[in-house]
């Protein structure tokens, strides 16, 4: 050959990659090539390429049938020197995907009744929806749940209360859930931190002999590590993440599930 290049073998491509050139100095010739076009290049005979004349960098060549490639930068034809270098771009990450929540079904009691212990009698549920919260997510969170739940017809309970150390969450909970077809716990790192054991709130999270899930956690500026600290078992459950999906969202989800 009557002039000089420089190479690079890109191994193994998959249709629609993106190979990723970038110069510095002067301007170049950037090809991409398959294995018998690499050869005829570098023996002078016809070839074809994806590529050209770059004139600015970085240079984004998308691959166009799964192979062999080699990526080739010369100077034929121009003047001055360049330094290269090569990379096949990151594939962008399967889209996320959630279970939806129709996928567990005994978060909603169909039953419009329920046994009231205290009564000894059966009484009708007067909510659709049951919210348990730290009082810290309020502003934040929970009254914007609230609203937007109201808003699309359900009738919402939630508390004001701040719970203290010695309060007995599950009875809290329990007597808020059995009067509501959907519960809903806002965690929180203000709702682990007051003091409530995570036997209480897995108790009722995790019917203890059916498995089913009967509350849909609601992670609030909480990490995985945080909630696997808190309570392994509830980490595992469906939840959804307000650094993920909006108040809206949610709120259309639970409405879609409660009235299906």
């Amino acid at each position: 050959m009557s002039f000089r290049f420089t190479q690079y073998d890109m191994g193994q491509l998959k249709r629609g990659d993106i190979v990723q050139i970038s110069l510095q100095g002067s301007a170049a010739n950037v090809q991409l090539v398959d294995s018998s076009n690499f050869s005829n290049y570098k023996n002078g005979r016809n070839y074809r390429y994806t590529g050209g004349l770059a004139k600015k960098s970085p240079v984004n060549l998308q691959v166009p049938n799964s192979g062999h490639w080699y990526v080739t930068v010369d100077m034929r034809g121009l003047v001055g020197t360049v330094r290269s270098s090569v990379r096949v771009l990151p594939n962008a990450l399967p889209e996320l995907v959630e279970r939806p929540l129709s996928s567990v079904p005994s978060l909603v009691q169909n039953r419009k009744y329920f046994i009231d212990e205290d009564k000894h009698e059966e009484v009708e549920r007067t909510y659709d929806v049951f919210i348990s919260h730290a009082s810290e997510d309020k502003d934040e969170i929970v009254r914007p749940l609230a609203v937007a739940l109201q808003s699309k017809g359900l009738k919402v309970w939630y508390d004001e209360f701040e719970m203290k150390i010695g309060d007995s969450l599950r009875r809290k909970i329990d007597k808020g859930l059995v009067n509501s077809r959907f519960g809903i716990v806002v965690l929180s790192r203000s709702f682990i931190s007051k003091g409530w054991t995570n036997y209480e709130l897995d108790g009722i999270i995790t019917k203890s002999i059916s498995g089913e899930q009967v509350i849909l956690p609601i992670w609030h500026n909480i990490t995985k590590k945080e909630v696997i600290e808190y309570s392994p078992s509830l980490a595992d459950k469906l939840a959804r993440n307000t650094a993920i999906n909006t108040v809206e969202e949610i709120a259309s989800e639970i409405y879609e599930v409660v009235n299906n």
